[in-house]
């Protein structure tokens, strides 16, 4: 007898929960990210770490206990750890004399590393120690990168993408104005990245637009660039590919200027105008001078046709 392959459904949350993970979407969620512990912290790192797990809320896990991981050396631990917890983004801290206070911004694709940088906390004062009103929870923060370095420097560059992945919260096309509270500045300068956070205050102004003024909340850091473990271009360059399903199809003869205005280009065949009917309104009736015109055409070419007959 031939055998029947029937698709069995999941009946079970934890089976339908297996099946979503497993099955692609055409646009992905928010990244998760995963805080892990190396084998010594210090109090400022640790802190650091969990202003950063703080600032990346609801979309990251903290892993509380500790891991003899060196992710420069061996970075397959860190790679499991992300696989199991379905977290594409990690944050690995550690604490040792060659470098101290020492904090790891790494991503994965396809469960395997992509790129990993290494900082340096120096100047660090956490979000405890101001005393100012904090934001709401779960706000989505403005990121504000200043330097020439990013835009000039391809290592600087590929840190600026792996900030961005970090701290991005959901994608959203509409937003109020009362829903921008939180700005996320990095400056680079002189092989560092100045980490600021500031919340926005709308004040009142005599326009219909609020003054704006900026007020720093935490956490504050000036990030020591140390190593970096970039991907190479062609599995960079895949790892930003996008499925078909969401590349715009680009339209013929449709075209955009620089204020936004479409314009359409139609290409019509060649007309004879003179057999078109234009007599049925009297504005586009024939003038006298075309009649007799039309009169004088029409003997001379009865006058040719009897002349060759």
């Amino acid at each position: 007898m031939p055998v029947i392959n029937r698709i069995v459904k999941p009946s079970t949350h934890k089976g339908k929960k297996a099946i979503l993970k497993k099955s692609p979407k055409l646009i992905e969620d928010a990244k998760q990210a995963l805080c892990i512990k190396g084998r010594h912290t210090s109090q400022v790192i640790t802190d650091f770490m969990k202003d950063l797990y703080d600032l990346k809320k609801p979309h990251v896990q903290m892993m509380q206990k500790k891991n003899d991981i060196l992710p420069f050396e061996d970075v397959t631990p860190i790679e499991k750890f992300v696989h199991k917890n379905n977290t594409p983004l990690f944050i690995f801290a550690s604490h040792n004399k060659k470098r101290p206070n020492n904090i790891i911004f790494g991503r994965t694709f396809e469960h395997t590393l992509l790129d990993m940088a290494e900082f340096g906390v120096e100047n660090y004062k956490s979000l405890k120690d101001f005393k100012v009103p904090k934001i709401s929870a779960e706000i989505k923060p403005l990121l504000v990168f200043n330097g020439e370095l990013f835009d000039t420097n391809h290592e600087y560059g590929r840190i600026k993408n792996l900030l961005i992945d970090m701290f991005q919260h959901d994608i959203v096309e509409n937003i109020r104005l009362q829903g921008l509270e939180h700005v996320l500045s990095f400056t680079a300068v002189d092989n560092k990245i100045l980490l600021r956070s500031y919340r926005i205050q709308l004040k009142k102004s005599d326009s219909r637009i609020p003054r704006i003024e900026l007020e720093e909340i935490g956490p504050r850091s000036d990030l020591l660039c140390r190593r970096t473990k970039l991907a190479s271009e062609d599995l960079f360059k895949q790892s930003c590919k996008k499925p078909k399903e969401l590349k715009v199809k680009k339209k013929k003869n449709i075209s955009k200027d620089t204020f936004g205005t479409t314009y359409g280009r139609i290409h019509v065949g060649s007309q004879n105008i003179n057999s078109i009917q234009t007599r049925k309104m009297k504005g586009l009736k024939k003038t006298l001078a075309e009649r007799k015109l039309e009169k004088k055409r029409s003997s001379t070419e009865a006058a040719l046709v009897e002349s060759k007959n």
